[in-house]
Order: C-alpha cells, then sequence, then structure tokens
C-alpha cells in the first residue's frame, strides 16, 4: 500500500504586478522529500505525523497480526528504493527488511506504543531525520489538543460523575490514563490463566479495555463488565490521531451502554 500526502502549503511568492509594470516572481520548485517505506500503518502513521510526503506501507492496514506477515518479493524491491526505512524490533519480519535495504538507505527501530510521551518523542525522532522538524512540531501541537479532546469525551459518559473502573490489556492501558480511568487490574500480554482470570473478576471493574489486535476472546465472560475493543494501529489513512479519538468514542459509548 503506498500513500501519498501531497496537501502541503507550497511555498513562493506573491505575484505582484507593479505599476511599471513588473514581471511575476518565478515560484521555486518544492521537492516531495525523502522516501519512506515503513513496515506498518503504525510506524507510517508516525512518519505522517511527522511530515513524511511519500510513504509506502508494507503490511496491509487490515493485518490483525502485523507482527507476523511474510513480505513479498515487491515489499522487498520497495524497500530498497527507500531512502529511510522503519520497523519494529518485536516484528518477525524486521530481518527480510533490513537486508532487503538498499546501500543509500538509513534503516530506522521504531518504538511502538502510544503513550504520549513516546509519540512525542518519536515523532520528533523522525522529524529530524526527515528535516521536517517543523512540521512534526505542529503535529505535536494538534496532538496534545486532541488528547484534551479525548479525554472531554470519555469524562461527559462517566456514570454519576464517577471515573469508571477498568481492567486492561497492557498495550492498550495508554487509553485509561489519558481518560482518567481507575485501574483496577491489567492482564497480558500471556494468556490469561484461571488465577488471573479470578483476580480480575474480583476486581469488579466497570470495562475491561482489549487490545483489538491481540485479543484472546472474551476475558470476564461472566461478569457485567463490558469489554472495549481498542486499537493501536491506525487505518490506511495513516491518521495516528483517528487512534486516540476512535478510542475514546468506544469507551464513551459503552459507558453510556
Amino acid at each position: 500500500m503506498k500513500t501519498r500526502h501531497l496537501g502541503g502549503v507550497l511555498l513562493g511568492a506573491l505575484l505582484v504586478l507593479t505599476a511599471c509594470g513588473g514581471a511575476p516572481a518565478a515560484q521555486p520548485d518544492v521537492p516531495e522529500g525523502k522516501k519512506v517505506v515503513a513496515a506498518t500503518a503504525w510506524e507510517g502513521a508516525l512518519a505522517k505525523a511527522a511530515g513524511a510526503l511519500d510513504v509506502t506501507v508494507i503490511v496491509p492496514a487490515s493485518a490483525v497480526h502485523a507482527a507476523d506477515y511474510d513480505p513479498k518479493a515487491s515489499d522487498l524491491v520497495a524497500v530498497g528504493q527507500a531512502d529511510l526505512v522503519l520497523y519494529a524490533e518485536f516484528e518477525g519480519f524486521a530481518g527480510k527488511l533490513r537486508d532487503a535495504a538498499g546501500g543509500s538507505a538509513k534503516v530506522e527501530a521504531v518504538r511502538l506504543e502510544n503513550t504520549p510521551d513516546v509519540v512525542k518523542s518519536e515523532v520528533r525522532r523522525l522529524g529530524g531525520l526527515l528535516g521536517t522538524e517543523a512540521a512534526a512540531e505542529e503535529w505535536v501541537r494538534e496532538f496534545d489538543a486532541t488528547l484534551t479532546g479525548v479525554a472531554a469525551t470519555v469524562k461527559a459518559a462517566w456514570r454519576d460523575g464517577r471515573a469508571p473502573r477498568v481492567v486492561s490489556q497492557a498495550f492498550v492501558a495508554y487509553m485509561a490514563a489519558i481518560t482518567g480511568a481507575q485501574v483496577v487490574g491489567g492482564y497480558g500480554p500471556e494468556p490469561v490463566t484461571p488465577a488471573k482470570l479470578a483476580e480480575l473478576a474480583a476486581a469488579r471493574p466497570d470495562l475491561v479495555l482489549d487490545n483489538a489486535h491481540m485479543s484472546t476472546g472474551t476475558v470476564l465472560p461472566d461478569s457485567p463488565a463490558e469489554q472495549v475493543q481498542l486499537v493501536n494501529y491506525p487505518g490506511e489513512d495513516l491518521d495516528l490521531l483517528g487512534v486516540f479519538t476512535t478510542n475514546a468514542e468506544e469507551i464513551a459509548r459503552a459507558l453510556r451502554g
């Protein structure tokens, strides 16, 4: 999948005709920038947030277990043509991407974690690699504003004005922190054992925050707590902000329901 984002503001002088009939000023060429190949939509979204305009993603955004993807020959050809290759250490095919990278390509491991501090740190780091620091900082400001809205969306749905009690899968606990939920238990990424199940049920949560990309089914089948499927990976639009707003809407819907 290849996504090109060409909506930036074109730089150039205003075309001004003087009273003496001056000629219009020529507009300079605007380079497209570095060609980025990202292992998944998550790395691709971070690159887009950092200001990348030419991003190719290897793993289809619809893949549930992205880390287990087996790259095709055409995927590896794309990697060989990149200026910057992004991957995560936990991805099983990472070695193939490193081997396929061209001699002039920069290959970077990205920390995939949706806690706000990590997201902002990675976007700024990638902005430095791409030479798009200003675009990265602009996105960070938008991200901070989005998180404020996310927290407000969920808080408006609190029952009786009380922060919900939640049990959270390890890799989506960031949404509990962002939205002010009270975490009363956690699980994963290892399977839930009978002892852990009993511990989580005894905590009497209002919600179970599950990871849609690593779900093992219903966590507390005999509990009145509603299980909410949260995502970490964005869709084909590579909109990382959409991950947070979508998750907030799902939590708010469950609380209202």
